[in-house]
């Protein structure tokens, strides 16, 4: 096993010495593959619209880019898109049997409009309408044998045919070309066809486009290059890329705004020549681009060039001031860093070093034999000497040489002595030496004794004082003694946090340290750091992620950020700072963490290493638009159970049930540049009258609004860049029905209804409690009347009884004394006898009783008399003694007859009265 892992180890040093790392500075290029639009594989043609949205003719159909999304339309026909061509608010598009145009309905969305019903229905069988291009106000479609010319005022059409195969239409200076097969390239003059040129080159190549240079016109065929043309004959252009061009198949081609030529390829990927006709760069699947064959080629308004490929869809920023330089076969590895020296570039990697001269870009980087593994740094000393910082120790680099210093593992930076020409210190893992320069040579001379942590990070304020940052320890003073042989005293900074990715720097005589909690200043004369307050809200509000500072050769300070690659610079006359921020956030820059890089090759030109490679920045070439415009592409409304989704009109304000759902906003930025990042920041007044935090995501959701007015807001930060516009969308959430207008007025008409009836249930209740309170007070006098009355009753009863009883006694004398004086012989007793007869039979007991009766017991004797009307008074009278409840012994006296006689009297009564033998007589009377 150990044999193996040798022979690998030293199979992969072999390979290693023997690299050439081949790649180019290049343009970035931003991919986009079938996976990510959706869509079939070939992209035919590619156009931008007036909202800068990016459409491309694809195997499925139209595919509509804006910034953030891709769209797919399929085609009318369900058959190719060929063609693709966007002209003010219209995007033309055509297919086999078919064109027509694309239009925008309020929903933000293409519908589409044939426009083949206007012509002969013969016309295009068996047609594919292969270009589109606008010429004045005609819109032209090229198809296999015919161009149709569309009036978009008139909407009429002119039609152009042709015996053999047209292979393509141009526009040139408003003049339109096209090129027929086997016949030459014709010209449209006065509406009709005019052959141009018919030399063997038309005749026997085919010409894939026609520009103008120089006020000259020149036509550039697949196989044999550009042509001049001069009157009807063809001129080659004799220059510097015509044999590679001789050697090519070129498939499409265009003329960028700078005159320079794009050209697209079958298997050969893109060149782009310079206006003169050198090859500026060669763009192909190992450098970058998704696909060898390019189908289309598209200039937008940003200067960017869409490929439309054979497998994908490419956007190359053609004039970013970012350069790459990409490892796609993973040799050059992580670059540490980048050093000019004596006209070579050098790179110091994971991998090791590699170097190749400066400006041939076209060149490869090499291996220098014997630095495999971990470079940490490269230092120019004096431009005498290169020194690099390896893993493995400390190396002389002479060229494509190197010469090993020393032999202590983990070499991090070196430092120059004050004062001191002849002497380095040497930061090591284990930490610091000292190098001496004799003869020109360098050699380790000690190790500096009584300070052993890793010193990446060490700053001189004199000769016998050193600054060293640990990252996890902390910062550390160390006086050393004349010798630099010995610490003699060590002190740690107490007022200063550690941080991760900390470090230590001197910039302008000015000793600075950063860490995650800001910028400090060293005090000289107080010799502790102080928080720079300017510094420090540059560090931490473009979110902190490393504390690397570097300082360049034009002493400018850089510093590295989440959002942003920043540098300062100071003014010489007024020492003030200018900071300028460079929008290059840290997920593009893709450089090792507290490893950050960055070097000076020209004047305003850096190279900033990265994990494959680096990043060439022209400082000069800085410029961003000020005109991005941030799209309210769609207003999309989810139900409540997240069932259906439903697109909501852009061109009115929205009105929404309560409970409504899911509410959706889709917003872009139409920008393509690789290295500028696009983020959003939204607000919605009615709800978050505040903006919110930037965000790079492109839509915000808000389910179950409250009921009310709402007003949605939309900007975008293109780098550091606002938008120039704010998109809106006005919307109103119903009310809820409970709470709707309607139902107030019923609330307000049940409230009136209820108060009504409250106050008439009151009215009534108080009413009904003042009758029962009437009525109870009648009852009270009418029970007081009837006291009264029972009262007066009782009296009269108790008179009655009273005069009944007087009666009774007196007619008991009478008969006794009518007894006596019977019992006597005395003849005068006769008249006596008499006179107590005509008393016992007095009239005047009976009126008075009678009146007495009635008082006591009202109409009874009249009730009865109209029942009975043949009752005799002495009838009545016997009922009102019955009445009064009397016995046969007490109604004797009264009658002044026997008891048998009463008996036999109510006997003859009851037979009066109709009764039957069961119907007492007495409770009879008393029903009365």
């Amino acid at each position: 096993m150990k044999i193996i892992l040798k022979i690998a180890f030293t199979f992969f040093i072999v390979l290693l010495v023997n690299a050439k790392l081949i790649g180019q500075e290049l343009p970035p290029i931003q991919k986009f593959s079938p996976v990510d639009y959706s869509a079939d594989s070939q992209n035919w043609m590619v156009s931008q619209g007036a909202n800068n949205f990016i459409y491309a003719a694809n195997n499925k159909g139209l595919l509509e880019y804006n910034g953030n999304n891709w769209t797919v339309y399929p085609s009318p026909n369900n058959t190719i898109v060929r063609s693709v061509n966007a002209i003010k608010e219209r995007v033309y598009t055509g297919c086999y049997s078919d064109f027509g145009f694309w239009q925008k309905n309020n929903f933000g969305v293409l519908e589409y409009t044939s426009l083949v019903s206007k012509l002969d229905s013969n016309v295009l069988i068996d047609e594919q309408i292969w270009d589109i291009i606008e010429y004045k106000e005609w819109v032209t479609f090229q198809g296999r044998k015919h161009i149709y010319f569309y009036n978009t005022t008139t909407e009429e059409f002119k039609i152009i045919t042709s015996k053999n195969l047209i292979y393509k239409i141009f526009k040139v200076d408003n003049r339109i070309y096209y090129h027929v097969d086997n016949e030459g390239l014709y010209t449209i003059e006065d509406g009709k066809p005019k052959l141009l040129v018919n030399d063997a080159i038309t005749l026997n190549d085919r010409v894939i486009n026609v520009f103008e240079n120089n006020k000259n016109l020149f036509l550039l065929t697949r196989k044999s290059g550009f042509y001049k043309i001069e009157g009807h004959t063809l001129i080659s252009w004799r220059i510097p890329s015509l044999n590679t061009l001789k050697n090519l198949s070129v498939f499409s081609a265009i003329q960028l705004s700078d005159k320079s030529y794009m050209l697209g390829t079958i298997s050969k990927g893109i060149l782009h020549i310079t206006k003169d006709g050198q090859i500026d760069y060669i763009i192909n699947q190992k450098k970058g681009l998704s696909n060898n064959t390019v189908l289309s080629l598209f200039e937008d308004s940003n200067h960017n060039v869409w490929a439309g490929l054979d497998n994908g869809l490419d956007c190359i920023n053609v004039t970013s001031p970012i350069k790459t330089f990409i490892d796609y076969d993973g040799v050059l590895g992580t670059v540490y860093a980048s050093k000019v020296f004596k006209d070579y570039l050098y790179l110091g990697t994971n991998q090791g070093l590699f170097y190749r001269k400066l400006g041939a870009v076209n060149d490869g980087f090499k291996f220098i034999k014997g630095t495999a593994g971990q470079v940490w740094s490269l230092y120019n000393y004096n431009d005498d000497h290169l020194l690099c910082g390896h893993h493995l120790g400390g190396f002389l680099v002479n060229k494509d040489k190197v010469e090993k210093i020393s032999d202590y593992l983990g070499v991090w930076n070196f430092k120059n002595v004050p004062n001191q020409d002849n002497l380095l210190l040497q930061g090591n893992y284990d930490g610091i030496y000292v190098l001496e320069k004799t003869n020109n040579n360098w050699t380790l001379r000690n190790k500096i004794k009584g300070f052993n942590n890793s010193s990446r990070y060490f700053e001189f304020t004199n000769s016998n004082q050193i600054w060293v940052n640990h990252e996890y320890k902390g910062v550390y003073k160390l006086t050393l003694n004349n010798s630099l042989t010995q610490v003699i005293k060590v002190t740690k900074e107490q007022g200063l946090p550690k941080g991760k990715n900390s470090s230590l720097i001197t910039y302008r005589d000015q000793m600075l340290y950063m860490s995650n909690s800001g910028v400090f200043k060293l005090n000289d004369s107080l010799q502790t750091f102080k928080k720079d307050s300017t510094l420090s809200k540059l560090a931490l509000s473009n979110h902190y992620i490393s504390g690397k500072m570097v300082v360049d050769l034009n002493k400018r300070l850089w510093l590295f950020s989440k959002e942003n690659l920043s540098f300062i610079n100071n003014d010489n006359l007024t020492n003030n700072i200018t900071i300028t921020n460079l929008p290059l956030p840290s997920k593009f820059r893709r450089g090792a963490l507290g490893f950050e890089n960055i070097e000076n090759i020209t004047h305003n030109t850096y190279i900033l290493g990265t994990a494959n490679g680096y990043l060439k920045l022209n400082l000069d070439n800085v410029t961003y638009s000020d005109h991005y415009a941030v799209h309210l592409n769609s207003v999309l409304n989810t139900d409540i159970n997240q069932d259906l989704t439903t697109k909501i009109s852009l061109q009115d304000s929205g009105d929404f049930n309560y409970k409504y759902g899911i509410l959706t906003f889709n917003y872009s930025v139409p920008e393509y540049e690789k290295y500028v990042d696009v983020e959003y920041q939204f607000k919605l007044n009615g709800n978050i009258n505040k903006w919110s935090e930037w965000s790079n995501k492109a839509e915000i959701s808000f389910e179950n609004l409250s009921h009310g007015d709402y007003h949605f807001q939309v900007r975008a930060k293109v780098g550091n860049k606002l938008s120039s516009n704010i998109a809106s969308y006005k919307f109103t959430i119903n009310k809820p029905w409970y709470i709707s207008n309607l139902a107030w007025c019923i609330y307000l008409l049940l409230l009136i209804t209820i108060a009504i009836l409250t106050h008439s249930i009151y009215k009534n209740y108080y009413n009904k409690m003042l009758k029962n309170k009437e009525l109870k007070n009648k009852q009270i006098i009418m029970q007081m009347k009837n006291e009264k009355l029972n009262q007066d009753i009782e009296n009269k009863n108790r008179e009655l009884a009273i005069s009944t009883m007087s009666i009774i006694k007196k007619n008991r004398v009478l008969n006794k004394i009518k007894k006596e004086l019977k019992k006597s012989k005395d003849a005068n007793n006769a008249e006596a006898i008499k006179l107590v007869e005509s008393n016992l039979n007095d009239s005047k007991d009976w009126s008075f009783f009678e009146q007495a009766f009635n008082n006591a017991d009202k109409d009874f004797l009249e009730k009865i008399k109209q029942v009975h009307p043949d009752l005799t008074p002495n009838d009545l009278r016997f009922c009102a003694y019955l009445r009064l409840n009397l016995s046969s012994k007490e109604m004797a006296p009264l009658l002044n007859i026997s008891v048998k006689s009463v008996e036999t009297k109510r006997y003859r009564l009851r037979k009066k009265l109709g009764l039957e033998h069961d119907n007492g007589l007495v409770n009879y009377i008393l029903k009365f």
